[in-house]
């Protein structure tokens, strides 16, 4: 039998069958985020344009997201990087994720000082019945150039799950996983920033563009034809930022903001639906009010100001 070649996608997929444990134990953790984001994030505005909510908040929630989202297709990449190594396999697939998500975090961080900036200064200007609504199809537009210019295409060979370049790399130590495992996000993020700016611009709080981008993602990381994969991606994305411009409430799961499925949510106090029609309809959360409420006594006072 001819050995799988170093760094292609068949030996991707023998590497992920040496260590069983290791896919299991990332997506159970993968299951459980979606779990968490899932209870916590229900009822909040889903909208573009969402508040965000305190950094502190936001950064852990993003974390948390970006588990649900990206471990399910990134599990093969740390079993490779434990086959490489010697001992603790568990312990340094789970160390080599954690640097992962890591570099996630950043990404994070760095979205939300350039929401925030953006806000404060065109906050009128981005209402979505002025310039939100273009600013919104512009933001998934520019997504869809993204999916054919070079850059893409090299940070998504190196996201793909193959090994080639975990060829001569320290191995040893914990830290060693650590690095390697942001080293891995950081193509990952080359890969997706712009699908994750359109996550932004439909809505960073719904669960069903969440679901979606995170679909989008495990297709162009785990598809065998990477083209086709970047060119149906793109496909998508230029159908939303066509039915936002032409018709917004004509596209499925898209919340406009100060619509009436904005009232519909689930009330934040009991969790029971809202009618559009009722006389009173209780709003959405707010993320900010969420995480202020949801906070330790304590501690209730340091957020709020």
């Amino acid at each position: 039998m001819v050995e799988p070649r170093f760094g292609t996608q068949e030996q991707w997929q023998v590497e992920r069958r040496k260590q069983p444990e290791v896919v299991a134990a990332l997506l159970a953790a993968a299951a459980l985020a979606w779990w968490w984001t899932t209870e916590r994030m229900a009822g909040m505005n889903a909208g573009p344009g969402t508040e965000l909510g305190p950094l502190g908040w936001f950064t852990a929630s993003w974390v948390v997201m970006m588990a649900a989202m990206m471990l399910p297709s990134f599990a093969p990449t740390p079993t490779a990087y434990v086959t490489l190594t010697r001992g603790g396999k568990l312990t340094r697939s789970l160390l080599f994720a954690c640097g992962y998500l890591l570099a996630w975090a950043g990404a994070g961080v760095s979205a939300y000082g350039v929401f925030e900036l953006g806000k404060h200064l065109l906050a009128s200007d981005l209402a979505w019945h002025r310039g939100g609504r273009w600013l919104s199809a512009g933001v998934i537009a520019a997504a869809v150039v993204y999916q054919f210019i070079p850059p893409k295409t090299i940070c998504l060979a190196r996201c793909r799950g193959q090994l080639e370049y975990l060829r001569g790399v320290p191995r040893q130590g914990w830290s060693a996983a650590v690095a390697m495992g942001a080293r891995s996000g950081l193509w990952c993020i080359g890969s997706s920033w712009a699908l994750m700016g359109a996550l932004f611009a439909l809505g960073v709080m719904s669960l069903t563009w969440m679901a979606l981008i995170a679909a989008l993602v495990a297709l162009e990381k785990t598809f065998p034809w990477s083209r086709a994969a970047r060119i149906l991606t793109a496909t998508v994305l230029a159908a939303l930022a066509v039915g936002i411009l032409a018709a917004p409430h004509q596209v499925p799961g898209l919340v406009i903001p100060g619509s009436t499925e904005m009232h519909s949510m689930k009330s934040a106090k009991g969790g029971t639906d809202v009618r559009p029609h009722d006389r009173n309809p209780a709003p959405a959360r707010d993320v900010r009010a969420w995480a202020i409420s949801s906070a330790p006594r304590a501690s209730i006072s340091t957020i709020a100001t």
